[in-house]
């Protein structure tokens, strides 16, 4: 669960700051100089990564690094619904799940939707995905939960993820939760945090499971920086920061895990990332992402990093028919810590012609299956964000080979991956 130096509740966030990060660094010096040998030894940032999509200069070096990583393999039976568009950010960076931003192409046509419009938000493949609707937020009635019942029904689902835009701007977050909850799937959101501390309560109370926030900046300066540049406001960007310290608070009040993903494009970013580790508590789970866009050398970083946090990796795990996996770490002080990485998974058929199929323009394979609510009020389901043109709706999608072959996927990658783990 999220908050810094376990603050008591209802405590805001000047008092969650006013403990600095100087013992913290103190210590992790002291710490690092006393086990650092041990951690070399140990390998302490060489995972097991089967089928990686980019692989570190280091991996397999050792027989004993693979030995003593643990792997441990499930099946990727999330949804991830993008419930609303709107967003209080606007990060240069930005995938917006794929879909144009709405306010800036509510009068464009499909193939004419920009990357950026007045709004200054960004989308950074909707010039060149090939996507023919615009999002619209998903109506919290029985439309979201046939909607999920069948998509469950067809795919085994077992979890739905809310996205967005900012999830916390649907002035119906908590009953999407509980309509979700209601069909028999875990809940979880990703977030920026800017209106958590308003609604994280009622969706606890709905059955809300964790809040994945995206930290984007730790001080004013950094989140400013990769704004637009009118937005490049330090004042703005404090309150935001302070708006996602008060929603990772709520989190902690109302019993809802809670982890910080933090993107790490290359070592000029370590700072940020010692700072969230050194002013949050240990509490909370740090999920260290690396940059699709910077590839091995955002991974030089992360593995950097790990290793001057003394950093031991503890077990290794893949999601089968999805392109996600992650290590998880342990630091001397016990904190946990996951490297989030992506493995080259291709939908057999689907992506066996996309122009995008190689080892450079994939940014995350694929990934999963996503579920949009269009303008014209017609569930869409994609499988990609770069290729918004392969988007069916639910009803097609439901006869559809992409259907079986998404099984199909998932299936023979859990038998592949459980048969190599245990041989």
């Amino acid at each position: 669960m999220g908050y810094r130096n376990a603050p008591s509740r209802g405590v805001g966030p000047e008092r969650i700051r006013r403990h600095r990060s100087t013992t913290a660094v103190e210590n992790r010096t002291r710490n690092c100089r006393v086990s650092r040998l041990s951690a070399v030894a140990t390998s302490t940032h060489t995972p097991v990564h089967p089928d990686r999509h980019h692989s570190p200069p280091n991996e397999g070096s050792t027989a004993m690094s693979r030995a003593a990583i643990p792997v441990h393999v499930d099946k990727d039976t999330t949804l991830r619904v993008k419930i609303i568009d709107a967003c209080g950010l606007t990060c240069t960076f930005c995938h917006n799940e794929g879909t144009p931003v709405a306010v800036d192409n509510r009068n464009r046509l499909p193939g004419e939707f920009l990357a950026a419009g007045a709004s200054g938000r960004m989308s950074i493949y909707a010039q060149t995905n090939g996507a023919a609707f615009l999002p619209a937020p998903v109506p919290d009635n029985e439309e979201f939960a046939y909607a999920l019942t069948a998509l469950g029904e067809a795919l085994e689902l077992t979890e739905v993820h809310l996205t967005g835009g900012e999830p916390t701007l649907h002035p119906g977050v908590a009953t999407l939760t509980k309509i979700a909850v209601d069909a028999g799937l875990r809940v979880g959101m990703t977030s920026n945090g800017e209106r958590g501390e308003r609604v994280i309560g009622d969706c606890a109370a709905a059955g809300l499971d964790r809040v994945n926030f995206s930290i984007f900046g730790t001080t004013a300066s950094e989140l400013a920086d990769v704004q637009h540049p009118r937005y490049r406001n330090p004042v703005l960007a404090q309150r935001r920061i302070d708006a996602l310290e008060r929603s990772i608070a709520a989190c902690e009040t109302h019993g809802v895990k809670a982890s910080a993903n933090i993107v790490v494009p290359d070592y000029a970013h370590a700072p940020r990332v010692h700072r969230l580790l050194d002013e949050f508590s240990p509490n909370l789970t740090v999920r260290l992402l690396m940059s699709l866009d910077h590839g091995d050398g955002s991974i030089t970083a992360i593995e950097r990093i790990l290793a001057e946090r003394c950093a031991v990796a503890e077990a290794h795990y893949v999601t089968a028919g999805g392109s996600n996996s992650r290590t998880a770490y342990r630091l001397p002080d016990g904190r946990r810590i996951l490297f989030k990485h992506i493995r080259p998974v291709r939908l057999p058929q689907t992506c066996a012609g996309c122009r995008f199929n190689n080892g450079t323009d994939c940014a995350e394979g694929f990934y999963g299956v996503r579920l949009y609510y269009d303008r014209t009020g017609t569930w869409q389901v994609g499988v990609c964000i770069q290729r918004m043109d392969l988007c069916l709706p639910l009803e097609e999608f439901l006869v559809s080979p992409v259907r079986a072959e998404i099984l199909g996927l998932r299936n023979a990658e859990y038998t592949r991956l459980r048969t190599r783990r245990v041989g």
